[in-house]
């Protein structure tokens, strides 16, 4: 006997049962994913690169955030939990609960190895319909490895990456640059 098909829920019900849970989940296709705790390392990271990217905008109208402010995709309906976000234009939310962010500028995810095939595949696929988004970072953290995507005037990608901890990532939309020994400031990494 065939078991029951498993009913999908709509946004509305995803965002009552979101916004009263005790942990996160994200929200693709009906379905909600749990996200499971971060590593000592995906911490220090997310951090280091949140706190940077602020003190580098401290005198800009930018905001940023760290990974519990919910980004929508509109186009594709996932809704999802970036591990840094940065908005540059007046942020704009889904509705009145200002909880769910619609106009990012940069995104950042900290690779997991549950994550990391998704971070850089479906998950980019899916951001990459964001109008506003002009960079996406994915930051190894088990090495010194930054993947840096830059929106081109032609809406093609282009890639940099690095592997140097000397070296900065610059992202020009929002005039910052990381220093790679900023992001990895007190992180153990893999020989």
């Amino acid at each position: 006997m065939p078991s029951p098909a498993k009913a999908r829920l709509t946004v509305e019900e995803y965002l009552v049962i979101e916004r009263q849970a005790l942990c996160k989940s994200e929200y693709v296709d009906g379905e909600m994913f749990a996200m499971a705790g971060a590593s000592r390392r995906h911490n220090l990271i997310a951090l280091n690169i949140g706190a940077e990217l602020r003190a580098q905008l401290r005198q800009h109208p930018c905001e940023v955030y760290t990974s519990d402010m919910r980004v929508k995709i509109s186009r594709t309906g996932l809704y999802t939990y970036p591990d840094v976000v940065v908005v540059c234009d007046a942020p704009r939310f889904e509705d009145a609960d200002v909880d769910t962010l619609l106009n990012p500028i940069v995104l950042v995810e900290v690779l997991s190895p549950s994550t990391a095939d998704y971070d850089r595949g479906g998950k980019f696929e899916q951001y990459r319909t964001l109008a506003s988004l002009q960079a996406y970072l994915l930051v190894a953290q088990e090495r010194c490895h930054v993947v840096h995507y830059t929106r081109q005037q032609d809406n093609t990608w282009l890639l940099a990456e690095t592997d140097d901890i000397q070296d900065g990532i610059p992202i020009p939309s929002i005039h910052c640059t990381l220093l790679l020994f900023e992001v990895y400031a007190k992180v153990s990494l893999d020989q």
